[in-house]
């Protein structure tokens, strides 16, 4: 009888452990399915760290092994600018594993890759139907040539760039009058505010301006600019005869210009506050 119970105990056990090692392996196909591959350049860049921490990524981040240990060969050089970036690879990699809400799957490919970290990523990716993460130029090329998706981080930057940077100039409609009464507004094609100054008088026009500085608030993007070869405000002659050598007028000139320079700038910038109150309270 005591046989009997052992043999059913055993014949359980074994059950039992088979089953927990299957529900194990059925967990870790489904998690490496489709992975996103992290290469070693994205963790040496450090951007994936903001894109992870804004939410976007919503699938696991998997970093194969082999690209773990080519940051710590290369953190082991003697060369100090490597070893630097290398160490702030792996520091990269500890933050992603640490972060909330972002899941991180070391892959166990092994530590080397004799064929290199490059071809070794996109044998996992077409193992795994994965995508590569990476900011190198040759590796998305390749990529690119057999047909495996990449999702670069340059690529995601230069997306998000401002359309225009301040110096450049393009011919902009002026729809509407600013928050300044001397301002005028017109919207790119994207959307985005462009507040001109000292363009009042040319709303319904469309003329040459020039960018000054951008703002990024947390209702969109917001440009300021002014306008280019304004033929309307021509400058006036100079008059000699109303020039007293005897009168120490020119510092007062200076200061009075100055002091007219400061209250400018100063109605600028409140100005600028209002419109960037005025456009979060419409979103």
């Amino acid at each position: 009888m005591e046989n009997i119970i052992l043999i059913i105990s055993s014949i359980i056990l074994i059950e039992s452990t088979y089953l927990f090692w299957k529900n194990i392996n059925k967990n870790s196909y489904k998690k490496i399915q489709n992975p996103i591959l992290v290469d070693t350049s994205v963790l040496i860049d450090g951007r994936i760290i903001d894109v992870a921490r804004s939410g976007f990524i919503m699938q696991p981040l998997t970093i194969p092994r082999s690209v773990i240990g080519e940051l710590q060969y290369l953190a082991d050089q003697a060369d100090s600018e490597k070893r630097s970036r290398a160490r702030h690879g792996l520091d990269n990699v500890s933050l992603l594993q640490h972060m909330p809400g972002v899941e991180v799957i070391i892959l166990g490919d092994g530590s080397k890759a004799d064929e290199g970290v490059d071809e070794r990523l996109l044998k996992l990716a077409k193992q795994y139907n994965g995508v590569i993460c990476t900011i190198d130029y040759n590796l998305n090329k390749v990529a690119q040539v057999e047909s495996i998706k990449v999702l670069n981080i340059n690529d995601l930057a230069m997306g998000l760039r401002m359309a225009y940077l301040p110096g450049e100039r393009i011919n902009l409609e002026l729809t509407q009058k600013g928050q300044d009464a001397s301002q005028a507004v017109g919207h790119l094609r994207d959307g985005t505010m462009v507040v001109v100054e000292n363009a009042s008088k040319m709303i319904g026009r469309e003329v040459e301006v020039e960018f000054i500085r951008s703002l990024q608030t947390a209702a969109g993007k917001m440009m300021f600019a002014k306008v280019v070869n304004n033929h309307d405000d021509k400058p006036r002659p100079f008059k000699e005869s109303g020039f007293n050598k005897n009168k120490p007028h020119r510092n007062n000139k200076r200061t009075s210009f100055n002091n007219h320079q400061r209250q400018k700038k100063s109605r600028s910038q409140d100005s600028e506050q209002d419109l960037i109150n005025l456009v979060n309270r419409q979103d």
